[in-house]
């Protein structure tokens, strides 16, 4: 089997007694920089939207490719900041990554065209790489060693809440101001939250910091990168992306298509959001009683399931909600999924080099994932049969990661 070897090389790394506050200053820090990260970088965006092209004149289409880019420059950059990350720590990666994050929102909130706009939105795209959730992920996976599941559990949970408080923010702002000004607002929220708290509690010393060849050198990682196993598993988790995020980004029209009014779709997203609580919530259990194999399988068929079901589910209501719920939170598992599935086969050392690489092709099936499910449902002229396709994207995700034979021991 593909994931059967587990080399804990790097994870004997632990925590003396004295660094254990450090360690939970550094998660209560993480988890508010990250809310304010995924809040001002990510979820301002779809709020501000209807506003933007309102008094820009930009289309949807021209306005969404602009964000877009944003995102694919997140996962090209994700690869050279996860190489820093292993040289330098995070302390230093995300302070920058806070600073650059103010002088793009900056730039968008400045844009004088579409061009412009377009070009700040890629400058967003290399602050996320630096300020979102892989290099968190990396310092608490790094610190923690063997015990890093309950922290990016308790991390993944608080980045689960920037929707819940920036959409609302970002909306109340715009009511009084324009998005520009807006923008702006949220640019000096960024700096003056995040920059400070990354400066001050992101100082547990990072193991090879400073090293003149670092071991997140290529040339070092080559191996585990270019491996049959290492494609494999970023190819299972760019399909598994595509199809959970496609869904869950296209669940409103696809309920209302199905009969359903807005504020029924509405609380059935809602609904979607709360099963992906319970899904991180639930993961450290599914991680105690499976493989990294069987839980990539496990977990891929139920989030096809649970496509297929929405697609094939005429009503009632409660019903297609029921499924909703199922689909949230097989994408709340996910992403832990995603923060750990590198570390659970090949060690914590290089971690956010190899994770970088590993999730580059599901950071750029998040660029596409907004457009993926209506493009597929104006082309087939019907969201239920776009959906059974998002289903079988998943589903051949977890065909892959069940029938790849056992590969060999990789070099560290």
């Amino acid at each position: 089997m593909i994931f059967s070897i587990e080399n804990r090389r790097g994870e004997l790394l632990r925590s003396t007694p004295s660094e254990e506050p450090e360690l939970r200053r550094v998660l209560l820090a993480l988890s508010v920089t990250e809310i304010i990260s995924w809040g001002t970088l990510y979820y301002a965006f779809p709020v501000s939207l209807p506003s933007i092209t309102r008094t820009t004149g930009w289309s949807v289409t021209a306005t969404m490719c602009a964000f877009s880019l944003g995102l694919i420059t997140s996962a090209v950059a994700g690869i050279p900041v996860g190489r820093l990350l292993d040289r330098y720590g995070p302390r230093t990666v995300m302070s920058a990554g806070s600073v650059l994050g103010c002088v793009a929102l900056t730039a968008v909130a400045a844009a004088p065209g579409l061009a412009w706009f377009a070009a700040a939105w890629a400058l967003v795209g290399v602050a996320q790489a630096a300020a979102l959730y892989p290099p968190a992920f990396a310092a608490l996976t790094r610190w923690y060693g063997s015990r890093r599941l309950r922290p990016l559990t308790l991390l993944s949970l608080a980045g689960g809440l920037a929707s819940v408080l920036f959409a609302p923010l970002t909306a109340a702002l715009l009511a009084h101001l324009d998005w520009r000004t807006t923008y702006l607002l949220l640019a000096a929220v960024l700096l003056a939250a995040n920059t400070p708290l990354h400066l001050l509690c992101l100082r547990v010393p990072w193991p090879g910091a400073g090293e003149t060849h670092p071991s997140s050198s290529f040339a070092e990682v080559r191996p585990v990168v270019l491996s049959r196993e290492f494609i494999l598993l970023s190819t299972t988790l760019a399909l598994a992306a595509l199809g959970l995020y496609a869904t869950t980004l296209n669940l409103v029209p696809f309920l209302v298509d199905r009969g359903l009014s807005t504020g029924t779709a509405a609380i059935a997203l809602s609904l979607c959001g709360t099963g992906q609580i319970m899904g991180r919530l639930g993961y450290p259990t599914l991680t105690r009683r499976t493989g990294i194999q069987r839980r990539m399988t496990v977990l891929l068929t139920a989030g096809a399931l649970a496509i297929a079901l929405l697609a094939a589910l005429p009503g009632p209501a409660p019903l297609l909600c029921a499924a909703a719920m199922a689909a949230g939170a097989v994408r709340g598992m996910y992403t832990l999924l995603q923060a750990t599935a590198v570390s659970d086969i090949w060690g914590v050392q290089r971690y956010a080099t190899l994770n970088a690489f590993a999730t580059a092709p599901a950071t750029a099936a998040l660029a596409v994932a907004p457009a993926l499910g209506a493009v597929l449902a104006a082309e087939l002229s019907s969201y239920p049969l776009a959906f059974f396709g998002l289903a079988g994207c998943v589903a051949a995700g977890a065909v892959l990661t069940s029938t790849t034979n056992p590969g060999k021991e990789l070099p560290q």
